[in-house]
Order: C-alpha cells, then sequence, then structure tokens
C-alpha cells in the first residue's frame, strides 16, 4: 500500500519527527501535529521547538499544525480538512505523551487527558473521517506495572538478569505477561488506558489499530530531561561534566533500547499490511540493551571523562529492575524487520549528537 498522507503527532519529538522523516522519505505528504508540550513538561532544555524547524526547513511535503490533541473540536475540525471529498489520510501516527513517572504523579489530571484522552480524541475522529486509515499507537513496556520485577532475577557485577532457566531468559517479555494486579505508576496507568482502547477500536470497529510497546526509545534527536530520555540525558551530562542520579536497584536496573529509526521501520512495515487490534512489544531486546551501570561505562569510554555520579536508594514506584523485550512476535508477522542498532552504534550516534549540541551551546 502506498502512503500518500499521514498524520504524525509528538511529530517533533524523538520517534514522532523519525516517523515524519521516513514516511516523507518515501513519498508520503506528511501534516505534522506538536505543540512543543514537552517543553512545559520539562523545561526549555528539552523543546521539541529546534527539530520542528529542521523538519519544516528539511521536507518540502511536511506541514507543521499547532494544536492541542486534548482538543477535541481542533482535533475533528483537523480531520475534516485532512479528509475532505476524496482525499482520505493513509495513516495516523500516534507518538504524543506525557511520558514520565514522575511528572505524571505531580500532576494526574494533565497526565491523565494527554495520554488517555487525547489518544480517544484520535481514535474517534479517525473512525469518523478515515475509518481505513493505519491507526498506530506507541504505548509504553510499563502497562506491565512492576510485574516483571516478580520474575526469578539474579543479581551480578554490573546488572540484574533474569534465571537462565526462565522462559524469558533467552529472548525477553513476550505480549502475553498480564497487566492485572500490579502498580502501573500514574503514567502507566493512564497508558494502560490508552492501550486497551486502541485495541478496542482494533476488535470491536475493525480498525487497523495497532499497539507497538515500546521499550527505552531513543535516538539522536531525543530531547532528553532528568525525568524522561535516560541515554539522551546521560549522554548530555558526561559531555557538559554534569552529575546524574541513579535511583534505586543499585544502578543494575536494565533496559533495552531501541533507536527510533528502528521502531518507525515497524510502523512503515505495519501500514503495508496492516492487523486489526494486535499488539506488538518493541524494544531493543537481546540486540541492544544495558543496565544504569554499563550506560555510564560507555559514556565514560566515549568522554573519556569519569560522570559525577549520585545515588538515592529510593527507587521510582513502578520502576522496572529488568526489561527485555521479545519482539518476534512482530518479526513473525513481518519478516525481514529487525534491529539494525545495536547497543555500541546507539550509544556512538548519542556521543556524536550531545558533542555537537554541546559545542554550538558554547560558541553561542
Amino acid at each position: 500500500m502506498r502512503m500518500k498522507h499521514v498524520l504524525v503527532t509528538g511529530s517533533a519529538g524523538l520517534i514522532g519527527s523519525e516517523a515524519a522523516c521516513l514516511f516523507a522519505e518515501r513519498g508520503a505528504c506528511v501534516t505534522g501535529v506538536d505543540n512543543d508540550m514537552r517543553a512545559s513538561f520539562f523545561g526549555p532544555d528539552a523543546s521539541t521547538a529546534a527539530r520542528r524547524a529542521q523538519l519544516e526547513q528539511q521536507l518540502p511535503q511536511y506541514r507543521h499544525v499547532h494544536i492541542d490533541i486534548r482538543d477535541t473540536e481542533a482535533v475533528h475540525q483537523l480531520f475534516a480538512q485532512l479528509n475532505a471529498g476524496t482525499s482520505r489520510l493513509d495513516a495516523v501516527i500516534h507518538t504524543a505523551a506525557q511520558p514520565s513517572h514522575d511528572w505524571a504523579a505531580r500532576d494526574p489530571m494533565t497526565d491523565f487527558t494527554v495520554n488517555a484522552v487525547g489518544t480517544m480524541n484520535l481514535l474517534e475522529a479517525t473512525r469518523r473521517h478515515c475509518p481505513e486509515a493505519a491507526f498506530i499507537f506507541t504505548s509504553t513496556n510499563k502497562v506491565y506495572g512492576d510485574r516483571p520485577n516478580h520474575l526469578p532475577l539474579i543479581e551480578e557485577p554490573t546488572r540484574w538478569e533474569v534465571d537462565p532457566l526462565h522462559p524469558y531468559a533467552d529472548h525477553g517479555i513476550d505480549e502475553k505477561m498480564p497487566i492485572d494486579h500490579t502498580t502501573h505508576s500514574v503514567f502507566g496507568a493512564s497508558k494502560v488506558a490508552a492501550d486497551v482502547m486502541v485495541q478496542e477500536y482494533g476488535r470491536y470497529f475493525g480498525m487497523n489499530t495497532v499497539v507497538f510497546r515500546g521499550g527505552c526509545l531513543t535516538g539522536p534527536h531525543h530531547s532528553g530531561a532528568q525525568l524522561h530520555g535516560f541515554l539522551s540525558y546521560l549522554m548530555r551530562c558526561a559531555v557538559t561534566d554534569t552529575a546524574y542520579t541513579i535511583f534505586g536497584y543499585q544502578g543494575k536496573q536494565v533496559r533495552d533500547n531501541i533507536h527510533a529509526a528502528d521502531l518507525v521501520e515497524m510502523f512503515w512495515r505495519y501500514c503495508e499490511a496492516p492487523r486489526p487490534g494486535e499488539v506488538y512489544n518493541a524494544g531493543g531486546g537481546r540486540a541492544s540493551n544495558c543496565s544504569m551501570l554499563e550506560a555510564i561505562r560507555y559514556c565514560e569510554a566515549l568522554s573519556g571523562r569519569e560522570m559525577q555520579i549520585r545515588y538515592d536508594e529510593q527507587n521510582r514506584v513502578g520502576d522496572h529492575i529488568w526489561y527485555i523485550s521479545d519482539t518476534r512476535k512482530f518479526a513473525a508477522h513481518y519478516p525481514g524487520w529487525q534491529i539494525r542498532y545495536g547497543i555500541e552504534r546507539i550509544f556512538t550516534e548519542m556521543y556524536e549528537a550531545a558533542e555537537q549540541a554541546h559545542s554550538v551551546a558554547g560558541r553561542a
């Protein structure tokens, strides 16, 4: 299926901008929706304004729209414009979100309205105006709550690992892990609400909806902040000689990291052959993962300096000790897709981007 026109929410963010670039490069017109709420969440350093300017400058077929996805009327007006006459959107790629555990606990209402109500607005607008479009939702592994922490885990010198005899040991956590009777965090709960509704629009209404439950999403265009954007913020701290705080688990907590380019390639392949109501875990898997301590060592090796590290013994509520995604279900449904960015390649890109940004800031 040829993509002629796609809508991307959160289009100036890490995943949204990567999606906008890939779909534009492959011939689609892209309408991007982003109101830079990330700057209000995390401060000016997390603003996506510069990335938006790059998209507008580099992609002739990109059009930017500044609306809030919580505004039901504005969302429906936009969809009516984009689907007027014989014109129809081919895909809605929904990456806009409030993404932080800690921020959500400070303001649960805003977190829920952005993550759940905003998603509901987009789903209903798609159903009314372009029901055959692919609807792609970037969910999170936090929908599993802290259930992964109850796996049989073994402490190693630099990381936690699951018992090698456990079914998850070889490939990671699959989509069959339950999401009930567990502590999700306020953020995780709002994403559960959106996640389940996206599935329901696929199963009940027969729409081409899909949920991608991401691990740590990363890449050189990430505007990382202390409350969100683990690798991006960590590398910035390494380059600028800023102290970094580890929260709990002795710094041995493990995350799999998927490069934005590998994730949006999943989006593209789904759009080519949609499967209504599907759910896929989307992370770096065994090909791309590290503990916090291991990530610090990577940063120190690339920057050539020892990092300033502080420890807070209190872990974040609902935070995972060990999480690695099993992506075999998606690979089976879409043969040919695979992780292209291993952990070392990701860190090298992140370092180069952080160095460049630091250099530019120093000249300003």
